[in-house]
């Protein structure tokens, strides 16, 4: 008789602590604030033997418009400079001459 009792107990304390319904998560995400995206990239070459010395850098700032992609705030820096064409007697010539091959 006891243990009717206990399970009967058991029963009606889960029919009691069972929600009627799933229970609700939420969550609410932070609103991310990013500076302003940065593309910095540079090299360098200096080989006195070869008499290679030469680099090249650049930047850019951009931002992610929605499903248009990245968007470069492009600036210009400095004034225009159109020089003017040296006249010649045709189309310029490579400084650099192959050497020929000879075959023994």
């Amino acid at each position: 008789m006891a243990f009717k009792v206990f399970a009967l107990a058991v029963l009606m304390a889960i029919a009691v602590a069972r929600p009627d319904s799933p229970p609700r998560y939420s969550y609410s995400a932070p609103t991310p604030s990013y500076a302003p995206a940065k593309y910095d990239f540079n090299y360098a070459v200096n080989d006195p033997p070869s008499g290679n010395d030469f680099g090249d850098e650049e930047s850019v700032t951009y931002n992610v418009n929605g499903d248009s992609g990245y968007v470069a705030d492009v600036t210009y820096e400095g004034e225009a400079q159109y020089p003017t064409p040296k006249a010649s007697s045709g189309p310029p010539q490579p400084s650099y001459k192959p050497p020929t091959p000879s075959y023994a």
